[in-house]
């Protein structure tokens, strides 16, 4: 019998073939030279890369066979997840193979600062011996502030409490309970600069966390303060990160990732590489013999489940397992739901029902718990959410769900409802359903409010007291700006007099636009919500 081909196309540990055992045919190739990867490809049923190899249509296109790609890390920027998908290729990564040694790297950073040790190394091996000109600072009973409780962040707030710091935090999807088993005090975003003599970043990177630290946040910090970046390039401005460095507006910074990488000799990210309050790494959040390790033999086990027909733990593109095709069409739908279930969610989310009325019923729909669950983590946590790993994401946040099914749907073929508790006590509720003989998926209920919008990338929710002339104030002011409202429904006043009113824009609306509209409409609900596709 034959043996499936598993194609290894960058150096991986020798524990990574072990892990793969002798049931598989493994051949190595130079996953850089397109040619070679592109024929190696032919017959291969894995290929397992790190970040060197480009598994993108093309090469997708060349191997009929592929069943899965296998990332040996955390990032999956070589990889087109899209065409795979399409192919029907699973593509799977280490999601949690790096977060010791993230979390290791961010405390070295921390020290480094506070002892000025880059510095002073650099001063002794250059033949100077200027003890007084390095004279640092303890840890001990400073307040380090980490804005995002994940994985890493919960990482290094139990390293921290060992050097006897106050340790702070913000994160807007963790609930107070998960902060006090973390023994972290949640503040808000700004409290955590203002009080914090170390602030460390930890964000996924989204177009709403993009230069979430720049020159105003920045002005918020002590002039003694040190701000850390490990998680993603461009978190932090780095032209604002520059400016409050060389005039005094923060003491300095530790720096693993950049915008671009390497940084280019002429770009920002350069002319801060040379400041002397500045501690650089070259993005070695990952670089540990064990992570680099417990990657190869994470995705190594990854593999041989996918080519035995089992479930995989970290498939970022597959909910595992078998689904009826009469349930499959849904999925999109209900991660859709979740995502604008967040985009809603003005606080962090305690418990979550998810309702499936209609002829699923009588149907296995538990993976849209996964997907609603997938859907609402997506833009909040760092890591790749898959519909096996959302389950454990939303476990560590202190998330309860419950999925409920019921044949009654007296208004629908099928309809699936989002019900959330929100860590304030109020409750948020989503409905959709997959519409005519094409199932468009739409949002059709929100709080009540009936209303039939097909899902796009940019929407716009609004309530507010009903009344002659809302829709010429944001119709006007958006088309003055260039911003096309593609679609438009008011959903009838509820018994207090307000109303709900959802737009489907072309493109994002500026923040401060934002900002003049929901005042011009005296709004006591407006969010604008980007769908993004898996």
């Amino acid at each position: 019998m034959t043996k499936p081909v598993v194609l290894i196309a960058e150096e991986l540990s020798p524990a990574t073939i072990d892990a793969l055992g002798p049931d598989f045919d493994i051949r190595q190739i130079d996953g850089t030279d397109r040619t070679a990867l592109l024929a190696a490809l032919g017959d291969a049923q894995a290929v397992l890369i790190r970040s060197a190899t480009r598994i993108d249509a093309e090469a997708i296109g060349a191997a009929p066979q592929l069943k899965v790609v296998a990332r040996a890390g955390v990032g999956l920027d070589n990889v087109d997840i899209k065409s795979a998908t399409t192919a029907g290729v699973m593509v799977v990564n280490a999601p949690t193979s790096n977060i010791i040694s993230a979390a290791e790297l961010t405390i070295g950073h921390i020290l480094s600062l506070a002892r000025h040790i880059p510095s002073a190394h650099a001063s002794l091996a250059a033949g100077q011996w200027k003890r007084s000109a390095y004279t640092g600072a303890e840890l001990f009973e400073k307040t380090v502030g980490i804005i995002g409780l994940g994985r890493i962040g919960a990482l290094i707030a139990e390293r921290l409490r060992a050097f006897g710091v106050r340790v702070v935090g913000y994160d807007p999807y963790v609930t107070p309970a998960r902060a006090q088993q973390l023994q972290v005090e949640l503040l808000s975003f700004e409290d955590v600069l203002r009080q914090s003599d170390f602030v460390t970043v930890h964000m996924p990177k989204t177009p709403e966390t993009t230069g979430m630290i720049s020159t105003e946040q920045l002005a918020l910090m002590k002039p003694s303060a040190f701000v850390i970046n490990v998680a993603r390039g461009g978190l932090i401005d780095e032209e604002a990160l520059h400016t409050a460095l060389t005039t005094g507006v923060i003491a300095g910074a530790g720096l693993d990732v950049f915008t671009s990488e390497p940084p280019a000799p002429d770009s920002t990210a350069t002319r801060l590489l040379d400041l002397p309050n500045v501690v650089v790494t070259p993005h070695l959040g990952a670089s540990t013999d064990e992570a680099q390790e417990k990657a190869g033999v994470s995705v190594a086990r990854s593999v041989k489940l996918a080519l035995e027909g089992d479930l995989v733990p970290d498939a970022v593109n597959v909910a595992g397992g078998i689904i009826d095709p009469f349930v499959r069409p849904g999925i999109a739908l209900v991660e859709k739901l979740g995502q604008f279930f967040t985009g809603l969610a003005h606080a962090a989310v305690t418990s979550l029902d998810i309702e499936v009325r209609g002829e699923l019923a009588a149907y296995d729909v538990s993976v849209y718990r996964l997907a609603a669950l997938k859907g609402i983590l997506t833009n909040v946590v760092s890591e790749n959410v898959s519909y096996v790993n959302a389950p454990l994401f939303a476990e560590a946040r202190g998330i309860e769900t419950r999925l409920i099914v019921e044949a009654e749907s007296p208004l629908y073929r099928n309809l699936t409802v989002l019900r959330g508790t929100l860590s304030d006590g109020t409750v948020l509720t989503i409905a959709g359903t997959l519409a005519g003989t094409r199932m468009v998926p739409k949002v059709v209920g929100i709080n009540g409010y009936e209303i039939e919008v097909p899902f796009e990338q940019y929407h716009i929710v609004m309530r507010y007291a009903d009344r002659p002339g809302i829709v010429a104030i944001y119709g006007q002011r958006l088309g003055d700006a260039g911003i096309n409202i593609a679609g438009l429904q008011v959903a009838h006043p509820d018994a207090s007099g307000r109303a709900l009113s959802v737009l489907t824009v072309d493109s994002p609306v500026p923040d401060e636009m934002l900002t003049e509209l929901h005042a011009a409409v005296q709004a006591d609900m407006f969010r604008q919500i980007e769908i993004t596709e898996s």
